[in-house]
């Protein structure tokens, strides 16, 4: 009864964590479009639907079949990560269906189920083998062999733990239970009935010498055939019909062997029921923390493999890719292969920064759907990893359980930018993904972060006041940034320069426009002139500082070899630096 009841305590704390879970893809958001939860449930409800009713319910169980069982996706990318994920999930999956949860499943599909005879018996133990096997090859390639992958958090640890300890504790137990005595004698009092002495001794002995049972009466080596045969006899009339040979579950049995020198002793001390309720509780404790850890990947990562395969930003409700995402954010496993094949994950080494990895960037964007406050600093680094991205879509590519990583970054990055932070890499046409999604973004939306990056440069240098004659006032910290503009400016003979022209000429940028000295506000040899009078305030307020592509041209065709593409970066990288440092910090956002 008390095990029942623990039993419903810990399966409804699971409904309920899962149904938690479940509500916050509905009330969380993390992309620049806003909708209630009721219009979030109404477009799920209505798009499921709509693709149960559609011929999309094929590309559903394709996706189930070869992604969510055989796992087909991990397969194509990395065999050993395959292999370590499939006998974990394989195993613990059945382990769960058939073991765990026997009471509403086994017990209910096969009419006489016994947990002690085949192929059950057998069953648990293999299956139980897989999922070691799978933890150890986890192990292996997180702790040893150290792979380009991210740093080890707490949650996979605990993740390994819990199942080694529900394993251990499994196989330890039954053990016990092949070889205790105490365990013998409460079956035969339950199910054997009445029996003479004599016969209960001859099903002793015919036990200790076939099932493991370690008697402290009885030795396997005195007995005689007819004693075996009368005890044979009397299983199979009694005991056969729920007991199978214990070296089936081989696992159990050679704990049992190891364990022999202790039987005596465990039957003394009652261990046997210390293991069992060790056990017990271990394995239900996992299963109620589980819609709250890590392991809620189980649930999450086939419902994000089946999701995405039937849903696109072009086509999707806009509520739904909403809902999808935070869903996603969920079926994350942290295993690093995004990060392993981002081309930029390396940058981290040189940049103390650690959301610059893409395996690392889902739990910083998890605390920003949270509501949670950061402190201002913190807000920056994970917009900084952000917006450090080729958009190459190759973790996306690789993502075991089918993430839209690239998607997420998008929705992300267009959710920072309504906050009243600049974001200077904005002012770059180097920001190639946002530009190319620009017929996704609402106008107004998509200029708003540009205008406040300007702004907040505009601010820094003053550049409303037209007083070319003075020169620019700068801190002791701010001179050693103009100095490299300088030095750059000496070293390349700049005096040299006529104004010819020919930098203008040569710039795809001027030729964009019809009135490009309107639309750009100085054009290339201007913003020279202008760097050679020191008008600072005139150059950072020229749209052509930003606009720049970086393409040489200007450069290669200068008459004077005057690097006027690199000192257009140097320039920006003054600017930006500048007007960081100064940036107001504030406590949160």
């Amino acid at each position: 009864m008390f095990k029942t009841m623990v039993l419903y305590f810990s399966l409804a704390v699971f409904s309920i964590g899962l149904a938690h879970k479940i509500s916050t893809w509905f009330r969380y958001s993390i992309g620049a479009n806003r909708f209630t939860s009721s219009q979030r449930v109404y477009a799920a409800a209505r798009g499921m639907a709509a693709t149960l009713f559609s011929p999309r319910i094929l590309t559903l169980a394709k996706v189930f079949v070869l992604d969510v069982i055989l796992q087909f996706r991990i397969l194509r990318h990395d065999f050993g990560r395959w292999l370590a994920h499939f006998l974990i999930f394989g195993g613990f999956t059945m382990l769960l269906l058939m073991h765990a949860l026997a009471v509403f499943t086994s017990a209910v599909v096969f009419k006489n189920y016994y947990s002690t005879i085949n192929p059950f018996l057998f069953l648990r133990d293999f299956f139980g083998l897989l999922v070691i096997i799978g933890v150890a090859l986890a192990a292996y390639r997180r702790f040893i062999r150290k792979a380009s992958r991210p740093a080890t958090s707490p949650m996979d640890v605990y993740t390994i733990v819990i199942f080694a300890a529900i394993l251990v504790s499994g196989i330890v137990l039954e053990g016990a239970k092949i070889m205790s005595h105490s365990v013998f004698q409460d079956m035969v009092e339950e199910y054997a009935g009445p029996q003479e002495q004599s016969s209960l001794k001859a099903l002793e002995a015919y036990w200790v010498r076939n099932f493991g049972l370690v008697s402290p009466e009885a030795t396997s080596v005195p007995f005689g055939s007819a004693l075996l045969a009368e005890g044979k006899t009397i299983h199979e009339i009694n005991c056969k019909q729920c007991h199978s040979q214990p070296q089936w579950a081989f696992m159990g049995y050679g704990a049992s062997r190891v364990m022999t020198p202790t039987a005596a002793y465990l039957d003394r001390t009652n261990v046997l029921t210390t293991l069992y309720y060790l056990h017990f509780f271990i394995c239900l404790f996992g299963l109620a923390y589980l819609p709250f850890s890590k392991v809620i990947h189980i649930v999450v990562s086939p419902l994000s493999l089946l999701a995405n395969s039937v849903m696109d930003r072009k086509t999707s409700d806009p509520a739904n890719i909403a809902t999808r995402q935070i869903m996603e954010l969920d079926a994350c496993t942290h295993c690093g292969a995004c990060t392993e094949q981002c081309s930029l994950s390396f940058i981290h080494l040189i940049i103390p920064n650690t959301n610059i990895m893409p395996s690392e960037k889902i739990a910083s964007i998890r605390t920003l759907a949270k509501g949670k406050d950061l402190g201002i600093r913190q807000f920056m680094l994970i917009q900084e990893g952000l917006n450090l991205c080729t958009n190459c879509n190759q973790c996306t590519l690789v993502c075991p359980v089918g993430i839209n990583l690239q998607d997420l970054w998008f929705s992300v990055r267009e959710g920072l930018f309504l906050k009243d932070i600049p974001e200077f890499m904005l002012l770059s046409p180097l920001s190639f993904h946002r530009g190319m999604m620009k017929k996704s973004i609402d106008s107004a939306t998509y200029e708003k972060p540009i205008y406040r990056a300007r702004e907040a440069i505009s601010n820094e240098f003053e550049v409303g006041n037209y007083n070319y004659a003075m020169r620019l006032p700068v801190k002791p910290e701010g001179e050693k940034l103009l100095d490299g503009a300088s030095k750059l400016l000496g070293e390349s003979s700049f005096s040299n320069c006529y104004k010819c022209m020919t930098c203008t000429l040569a710039c795809p940028v001027v030729r964009h426009y019809q009135n490009p000295a309107v639309e750009l506000g100085l054009m290339p040899h201007q913003m020279m002139h202008a760097v050679g009078l020191r008008l600072w305030k005139l150059v950072f307020g020229s749209k052509m500082l930003w606009d720049c592509l970086g393409c040489y041209q200007c450069q290669e065709n200068c008459p004077m070899m005057v690097p006027v593409t690199e000192l257009i970066f140097l320039l920006r990288n003054m600017a930006i630096s500048r007007t960081s440092q100064n940036f107001p910090q504030r406590e949160a956002i």
